[in-house]
């Protein structure tokens, strides 16, 4: 595996757990609002190796439970599963972030039992795939299949969006809400602008503003929930 990122310590990117988060190199997507820039493109990495990894997790074992696997696209690594394997058998819960390309990958994860919660990322509706984020056809298709999976119950997940003004409309709203319809929850992330996204001029959709994208999607999910505002 391919890590360059670290964070020992954290109470928000695994709701309920005390995990330490780490970060695998490279995606497939490059989202305009990605705060991840140095990861999805390859610069400014210093590589920490698996053992310097797992010598940490071993010290602070009673105290992180779980480990999220995030990126990046951590499925886009074939030995991820191997990496996995390693962090269950401490003990630990681990939690997969994922853009959902990978489906194979997915479906192996959940069928072997090695991750204990999904958060997939939810770009934009079928078009935005296309078009903002650059994706292809065949990608598309895997993200499809992805969520339909998901939301068949087969692992405790959550869906995630980052809502931008530029990048999020009332159509796309009405599109995702067919989309995932009867979905457990999706989150409505706040755009966090900082130097290290990869386009700049972004700007993020206001507390207020955001209620009608909200209540177009709450027509279909069961649960529509606010992140960072």
């Amino acid at each position: 595996m391919k890590i360059y990122g670290l964070e020992k310590l954290s109470m928000v990117d695994f709701d309920g757990h005390l995990c330490a988060t780490i970060f695998t190199s490279g995606c497939n997507f490059r989202c305009p609002y990605c705060h991840n820039s140095d990861l999805v493109l390859g610069t400014n990495l210093v590589e920490i190796s698996e053992s310097d990894i797992f010598e940490y997790l071993k010290k602070r074992k009673g105290i992180i439970d779980s480990v999220c696997v995030s990126g990046g696209e951590p499925t886009l690594h074939s030995d991820l599963p191997i990496f996995i394997k390693r962090l269950k058998d401490l003990g630990l819960i681990v939690k997969l972030d994922t853009n959902g390309t990978n489906f194979l990958m997915l479906k192996k994860l959940v069928e072997e039992k090695l991750i204990d919660y999904v958060a997939m990322d939810i770009k934009s509706d079928e078009n935005g795939y296309l078009n903002s984020f650059r994706c292809s056809k065949d990608a598309l298709e895997n993200v499809k299949k992805s969520i339909e999976y998901l939301k068949s119950g087969v692992i405790n997940y959550e869906f995630r969006t980052t809502i931008t003004k530029e990048l999020f409309t009332k159509d796309i709203a009405k599109n995702m809400a067919k989309w995932l319809a009867g979905a457990r929850v999706l989150y409505l992330q706040c755009f966090k602008d900082n130097e290290t996204n990869l386009e700049k001029d972004l700007n993020k959709i206001e507390s207020k503003d955001l209620t009608e994208y909200e209540n177009i999607l709450k027509t279909t999910i069961k649960e529509v929930k606010r992140r960072g505002y």
